[in-house]
């Protein structure tokens, strides 16, 4: 299936204990460039979601926001420091002793010296939140391939219709080419008969003027090349896959051609269709943009 650039996706799981969201959107792009825009809290898995969108992205900029909200309450615990808690014992008692001072230390009092109790954030299960994660990534990610490949469905339905069209102009160059060197041939002769009136035609002198005339506007090689690149394209948008690479090079391939065409035109007819053939060139060329 051929896929489009531009997709979106979203997915999101809500639990007691935490909240996630992840929303997927893409634009056209010459590469793979991933944007991830999470909290701090997540940092550590940026590689792991970029390994893990690797298999579901071939192309194009990709804006990803992951929300997380942590819903426990137990994620915070109290830390007591005995080896703190003794160290200002032992200096208090030297204290009491050396001036001879009531020692009323009691637990609350030494509660409140510093680092004695701390608030410490316990760590979370990297193992289960990933599996929580890695879920709700392959959901939005789905959602995205769905929406790049129905846009990508009508991409190639219409480029399909613009090729046959273009296909279509091959066959009128190629139809209308042989008569026009036969019509120099006429006209050729009429002006030298009446050049050389009452003198006998040199054939083969016209034989040769007319030989280097039709090398001149020939374009056979020209509309079978531009053939065969058309057909090429139509086969590859009807196999699949990623490539919209291979297509854009094969559009400026067709272009070239159309290009030489038109500059051995010596015919209004088929310079006009050589316009019109360059103008769908351009229009595909700009859908082939958009594909993957």
């Amino acid at each position: 299936m051929v896929k489009s650039m531009t997709g979106f996706g979203r997915s999101e799981s809500i639990t007691k204990e935490r909240k996630i969201v992840v929303e997927m959107k893409s634009v056209n792009h010459r590469y793979c460039d991933i944007n991830i825009k999470m909290p701090k809290k997540l940092n550590f898995f940026e590689a792991s979601i970029r390994n893990h969108l690797k298999k579901y992205i071939g192309r194009g900029k990709v804006d990803i926001s992951i929300i997380y909200e942590d819903y426990t309450e137990s994620n915070l615990c109290v830390k007591y420091n005995a080896k703190i808690a003794a160290e200002y014992v032992k200096y208090l008692n030297e204290i009491a002793d050396q001036f001879e001072l009531k020692n009323e230390l009691s637990p609350v009092t030494l509660s409140k010296y510093p680092e004695v109790f701390t608030l410490e954030e316990q760590t979370e299960n990297e193992d289960a939140l990933w599996k929580d994660l890695e879920e709700i990534l392959d959901d939005a990610a789905k959602q995205f391939v769905e929406s790049r490949t129905k846009e990508g469905e009508v991409l190639k339905a219409d480029l399909i219709e613009k090729l046959d069209g273009m296909l279509s102009m091959v066959d009128s160059i190629e139809s209308i080419s042989p008569s026009l060197v036969e019509e120099y041939r006429n006209r050729l002769e009429s002006k030298v008969k009446e050049l050389l009136e009452g003198v006998t035609l040199d054939e083969s002198r016209i034989a040769t003027e007319v030989t280097i005339y039709a090398d001149k506007i020939c374009v056979d090689e020209e509309t079978v090349r531009l053939r065969s690149h058309i057909e090429n394209t139509k086969a590859i948008l009807t196999e699949g896959g990623n490539v919209g690479r291979k297509l854009d090079f094969i559009a400026q391939e067709m272009n070239r051609e159309a290009n030489t065409i038109l500059s051995k035109a010596n015919s209004l007819e088929i310079s006009n269709i050589a316009i019109d053939l360059k103008t769908e060139i351009e229009k595909v060329r700009e859908q082939i943009q958009n594909i993957e």
